[in-house]
C-alpha cells in the first residue's frame, strides 16, 4: 500500500515534531516527534509493522502497542483526510 499526504496538505518539521497544514480547510495538525517519525518513516515508503518495529525498540515498549500506535496515528490522519492510502 502506498502511503502519501493529500496534495493539498505540506508537512513541516519543528523542534517539537512535525505540523501538517490542511491549506484547503485552514487547519493545521502538530505531531508530537514519535508521530512525526512513523510519519517519515511512512512516507519513505516502511510497511505498517516496520514503523511498529522502530516504535517497540525505540520506546522498549510491546510490538503489540507499537502495532496499536500506529494503527491509531494512521486512523487519525486518514480521518482528518490529511493522507492518501
Amino acid at each position: 500500500m502506498t502511503f502519501s499526504l493529500h496534495p493539498h496538505v505540506t508537512a513541516t518539521e519543528t523542534e517539537y515534531g512535525t505540523v501538517l497544514l490542511d491549506h484547503r480547510r485552514g487547519r493545521y495538525f502538530q505531531l508530537n516527534p514519535t508521530g512525526a517519525r512513523v510519519l517519515q518513516l511512512m512516507l519513505n515508503g516502511a510497511s505498517h509493522d516496520h514503523a511498529a518495529r522502530e516504535l517497540s525498540e525505540q520506546y522498549g515498549i510491546s510490538g503489540q502497542q507499537a502495532q496499536a500506535d500506529v494503527t491509531a496515528l494512521l486512523t487519525a490522519l486518514h480521518t482528518a483526510k490529511l493522507t492518501k492510502r
